[in-house]
């Protein structure tokens, strides 16, 4: 029912009905044949058998209403059947056919893949009512020119493909599937990658039986076959004929909704997991990985902790690493809300030869959010000599990496550099550099200095009946609510949420929508952070800066 509901078009009809459930699943009722299908063991191969008998009364009910949605998709099936002739299983399937190809039918079967049960009937069933790849509508891409042009399914149109998976073979390198959209092509032939703007030399070609490969003569228009060894051949690029180049829009990969700093176990492994990770990543594009530059955080996102632990498990299994994970920390940065003017510092050091001297005076301003740094050199008498002011600039920004509330990175000031004192020999770029470092913390500490955290824009999509849970639950994680439209039978929430309240927010929006939300999540803007809890953000980044000293 709710998945009619959020269907636009489309009717969806169940042909199968399980016998029993969860535990106890041990096959099916094809509800257009009439039979019943068990699996006894774990070969995943169907035998027949009889209907069970408390299933009997719902199997002729489920069958009558899928045969009356069927025949309303062939006007003249409809008034034979209502005159009472009998509709035959040829035609029955003819109706299915034809709704599924108009896109007014949408077939729904039940089965288990850990169990084996119910894969056999399934590829039947695309074998026998999906559309050939030869009467599928031509497929759209665009010529060099960036002007939209088709290729037929046809054996008479230029060759073109599209790749849609990546695997890394230890032994065969890497192995690109492809779907062949247009035309054919043969062994050791060179062919147009237009994606990445180069030519590729297709070798050997293989049909594929599961895990088998058998070699293949030819690929023709709606082969799907294995090409090894392409040099930069990737998931989502296009091949084609260099004389009729053509690029296939790729398929945009799902939003990952979990994300996780990972690390290796072992100390000088980093660089096994780079390479681990990139070559799962050639292999499934849906998983983003990103160093975050302020925490330094290799931050893999992927689309569920099911993903993440197939993940891990191929890292250990195949490249033989293994790693820790653990929620990414916040990037918190810290500014300033006040003015302050005329801070002086002056550094002096003298040793037994040439001594360090510099005095600095600056005023420092707090700008606006999002502003960054700003640097005025506002000299005016010849107090101190113009070519220390780059040394000057150089360690306010060094100042600036580690703030002096909880040393997270400070941003949105700026300092006007108006007067300062020198000596004609122990002033130096060095003694400048340390002077304006420590007049930078000296300003900072009486600036009221404050934290800031990171604000991201949500987009999240709920059905009607979660609606409420999820507001409530947005309004409890500090979210403010932007506004809310409708899509479908669904509503779209638009929202403002600390980053801190939403690290892992993919399984909590499954838990409050019972899997049937979804969202997506980026970036928006600094906001400090409530004295409440800047305070203990503050106390645990002391803590582990404390620990990272004691290691």
């Amino acid at each position: 029912k709710d998945a009619q509901e959020n269907l636009e078009g489309g009717k969806i009809l169940p042909l199968q009905l399980p016998i029993g459930e969860e535990a106890s699943f041990r096959g099916v009722v094809d509800l257009l044949k009439n039979e019943a299908y068990y699996y006894e063991d774990s070969s995943g191969k169907a035998k027949k058998g009889p209907i069970p008998e408390e299933l009997q009364t719902k199997v002729q009910e489920e069958r009558l209403k899928l045969m009356e949605s069927l025949i309303e998709v062939k006007e003249e099936l409809m008034e034979r059947y209502l005159e009472g002739e009998e509709i035959s299983q040829e035609e029955l399937y003819s109706c299915l056919k034809e709704g599924m190809r108009k896109g007014e039918v949408v077939p729904v079967l039940c089965g288990s893949a850990s169990k084996l049960i119910g894969i056999d009937l399934l590829m039947d069933f695309i074998n026998l009512c999906l559309p050939s790849p030869l009467e599928r509508r031509p497929a759209k891409g665009l010529n060099p020119l960036g002007q939209e042009e088709e290729r037929k399914p046809s054996l008479e149109e230029p060759f073109s493909a599209y790749v849609f998976k990546t695997l890394v073979d230890p032994f065969a390198g890497r192995i690109s599937y492809v779907k062949v959209l247009s035309g054919s092509i043969g062994p050791d032939v060179t062919v147009l990658n237009p994606t990445k703007k180069t030519k590729e030399k297709v070798g050997q070609i293989f049909s594929l039986q599961g895990k088998k490969q058998e070699v293949a003569g030819i690929a023709e228009v709606g082969d799907i076959v294995a090409l090894i060894k392409l040099k930069d051949t990737q998931t989502g690029d296009t091949l084609c004929d260099e004389k009729a180049p053509i690029i296939y829009p790729p398929v945009t990969p799902p939003t990952p909704v979990l994300s996780y700093a990972i690390r290796p176990k072992a100390r000088g492994d980093e660089e096994k997991i780079s390479s681990a990770l990139s070559r799962i990543k050639e292999e499934d594009p849906t998983i983003v990985l990103s160093r975050d530059e302020q925490t330094k955080e290799l931050i893999i996102s992927c689309l569920g902790q099911l993903h993440l632990d197939v993940i891990i498990e191929r890292m250990k299994r195949k490249f033989g690493v293994e790693v820790e994970l653990s929620p990414p920390k916040i990037p918190y940065k810290e500014t300033i809300k006040k003015v302050v003017k005329g801070v002086i510092y002056r550094h002096k050091k003298q040793t037994g030869g040439r001594g360090q001297f510099a005095e600095v005076h600056f005023d420092i301003y707090p700008l606006e959010r999002g502003k960054g740094f700003e640097f005025e050199e506002a000299l005016t008498g010849m107090n101190v000599p113009r070519n220390f002011v780059p040394a000057v600039e150089k360690g306010i920004r060094e100042g600036m990496e580690a703030g002096v509330l909880a040393g997270f990175p400070v941003v949105d000031v700026k300092v006007r550099f108006y007067d300062g004192k020198s000596h004609e020999v122990d002033s130096s770029d060095l003694a400048f550099k340390i002077a304006s470092f420590m007049c930078f913390k000296k300003g900072l500490q009486q600036a009221e200095p404050v934290l800031l955290e990171p604000i991201m824009k949500l987009e999240v999509t709920v059905p009607e009946d979660a609606l409420g849970d999820v507001m409530g639950d947005l309004n409890g994680r500090r979210g403010k609510i932007l506004g809310m439209d409708r899509r479908g039978k669904n509503h779209v929430i638009r929202a403002l949420v600390p980053m801190a309240e939403v690290l892992q927010y993919g399984p909590i929006l499954n838990s409050l929508t019972a899997g049937r939300g979804s969202f997506t999540m980026e970036f928006s803007h600094y906001e400090e952070v409530p004295p409440h809890l800047a305070q203990r953000i503050i106390e645990e980044a002391r803590k582990e800066r404390e620990k990272e000293k004691e290691d």
